[in-house]
C-alpha cells in the first residue's frame, strides 16, 4: 500500500517457523540483499521495527561511545 512520498505499508504472513518474507519492494527500497544482516527492535507497547541497515552502524557507534564514556568515568 502506497502512502505519502517515501512511505509504504505491507502485510506479511508469519510462517510455521515464525518467519516472514520482507516484500520485494521493501528489499529494493532499503537495498537488502541475501546474506545481509538486519536489526529487529521491539517494544512491548509500540511494536516491532526493522530500521534501515544504515541505522545499525549508527546504533553500534552510539553504544560503543556510551561504553567509552562510562569506562572513562571510573
Amino acid at each position: 500500500m502506497k502512502g505519502p512520498e517515501g512511505k509504504c505499508a505491507w502485510t506479511v504472513k508469519i510462517g510455521e517457523k515464525g518467519q516472514f518474507v520482507i516484500p520485494k519492494e521493501a528489499r529494493e527500497m532499503f537495498d537488502l540483499r541475501p546474506g545481509d544482516s538486519i536489526i529487529v527492535l521491539a517494544d512491548s507497547k509500540r511494536g516491532i521495527a526493522i530500521p534501515p541497515k544504515s541505522h545499525f552502524v549508527k546504533l553500534m557507534e552510539s553504544i560503543f561511545e556510551q561504553g567509552a564514556s562510562k569506562d572513562g568515568d571510573e
